[in-house]
Order: structure tokens, then C-alpha cells, then sequence
């Protein structure tokens, strides 16, 4: 197929521009993120490396011949456990889940059927999944969400001596993306280990969880209280020529799927 010439963003085209596209099938890119603590050393705001992937998504599948946009993103998601830390600001379930349903029932009403969502917080998860399930009972179409930080791990953890003790939050993937991407937003690294919070008299040994006689116990804490050892021991083996890596296989294998979508559709 011949390579589409568009500009990446949605929001770079006209009106006019947008509608003559529309017989064309294209495939809208719906990034959302969160504005949420990834530790001392990170931006909170990883939506926006959700948006530069997006657009970078965008361009590839045009490279492939798909007419693909990627449209504004979202950039606050639904809260979990980072409702202590300062300069979070997230989106209860009750309020994110009639703003998804708007925003994509609003693109269906202007005839777009092939939209991928780009998801970038494990905390939409749940409600992406219970706002596509309805669309999908209703009006027969199945909205697929390409989770991100999730794919990139899958990607990362299949380079060759990567330790799995590298993944956690504010650690791999999102500690060598951000360093390749947006190198001027990283900090400088953790320093002494912080311990546990105990709840209930036990430590805090995950998001939401404690441990008990080697059973976990769920609970509600959050990312203020847990140990950040796997962070701290994973922020020097961050490397941007990794994320480099990473960020091309993952750009290359969504905009696949956007080319897999266009030619399938998203009904059935």
C-alpha cells in the first residue's frame, strides 16, 4: 500500500480535512495515561509519553499505508493507590466511566468504527474493559485497548539479560522509555532505600496488599507505604538506548495492529 500523507494528530487536521477522510476508514488512536508519582526520579505526567507514542503509532501506520490518527489524550485516570502523593490528580471510576463512553461514542457518531485505544495506567484497566463490553452488547463493534507499559514490558523482558527483578512501578519499562523519550524530564536516581509502612501490624508488601504467614492480604494502602526497593535497585540499570529499542518495537507492533484493524474492522 501506498504511504498516506497526513499529519499524525487529529488535532493538526481541519474540520473539512477530518470528514473527507472518514470513507477511508481510519483508525483513531485514543491515548490515556495518568498524572500520578512514579518516584523521586520520573514525571508524573507519563500521558504525555503516551501522546509521543501515539503520534509516532500514527505516523508509522501511515508509513504502512493506513490513514491513522492519534487523537488528544486523556490525561487522568482512574485513582488506585496514589491518592497520598502530592500532585496526583486522578478521576474516581464513577467519573472516568461516562467520560470513555462519551469520548468514543462521540467518535462513533462521526462514523469512526476503528478505534484502538492506547492505554497507559493499569488503573483504567477494569473500567476500559466494562465500557467496551457495553459498546460491544449494544452496537455489535469490539473497541480492542493496546495497554502500553504492559506490551513494552513484554518487549523489554524478551531482551537478553533483563532481570525480571527490574520490572516494578516507577522501574522498567516506563524508567528507560521516559530516559529515550524524554530524557529532559528524569531526575536524578533514588537514593537510601525507604522501608515498608506496616498496616494492621504487618508490612506493606504491595499495591493494596500486606503479607500474612505467606498469604497476601488485601488492604488499602497505597504507594506512599510501600517499600521502594525494586525501584531504587532498578533506576541505575535504566538505559536510554534500551528504551530506544523498546519504544521502536512497540511503535512498529501498534501500528501492525492498526493496520490489522483497518483491514478487519472492529465488528466481530
Amino acid at each position: 500500500m501506498s504511504p498516506v500523507t497526513l499529519p499524525p494528530r487529529l488535532c493538526d487536521l481541519t474540520a473539512p480535512a477530518f470528514a473527507a477522510l472518514l470513507p477511508a476508514r481510519p483508525v483513531i488512536l485514543l491515548p490515556l495515561g495518568s498524572q500520578e508519582d512514579h518516584g523521586p526520579h520520573l514525571p508524573m505526567g507519563d500521558y504525555l509519553t503516551a501522546e509521543l507514542l501515539a503520534a509516532r503509532i500514527a505516523a508509522s501506520a501511515q508509513a504502512k499505508g493506513v490513514p491513522a490518527l492519534a487523537a488528544p489524550g486523556l490525561p487522568f485516570g482512574v485513582a488506585d493507590y496514589f491518592g497520598a502523593s502530592p500532585g496526583g490528580l486522578a478521576l474516581s471510576p464513577a467519573t472516568f466511566k461516562p467520560l470513555l463512553t462519551e469520548l468514543l461514542e462521540a467518535l462513533l457518531a462521526h462514523g469512526v468504527e476503528n478505534i484502538v485505544i492506547l492505554n497507559a495506567h493499569g488503573g483504567n484497566v477494569p473500567v476500559i474493559h466494562e465500557v467496551t463490553l457495553a459498546i460491544r452488547r449494544a452496537r455489535g463493534l469490539a473497541l480492542p485497548s493496546f495497554y502500553l507499559w504492559k506490551a513494552a514490558r513484554e518487549i523489554m523482558a524478551a531482551e537478553p539479560g533483563i532481570a525480571p527483578a527490574r520490572f516494578a512501578h516507577g522501574a522498567e519499562p516506563l524508567a528507560s522509555l521516559t530516559l529515550a523519550l524524554r530524557p529532559g524530564a528524569t531526575h536524578a536516581g533514588p537514593g537510601a532505600a525507604t522501608p515498608a509502612a506496616k498496616l494492621l501490624g504487618l508490612e506493606v508488601t504491595n499495591f493494596g496488599a500486606l503479607t500474612f504467614q505467606g498469604v497476601t492480604i488485601e488492604a488499602p494502602a497505597e504507594f506512599t507505604e510501600l517499600s521502594k526497593a525494586a525501584l531504587e535497585s532498578a533506576w541505575p540499570q535504566a538505559d536510554a538506548a534500551l528504551g530506544r529499542r523498546v519504544a521502536d518495537q512497540l511503535v512498529e507492533t501498534a501500528a501492525a495492529f492498526a493496520a490489522h484493524i483497518h483491514r478487519h474492522g472492529t465488528r466481530g
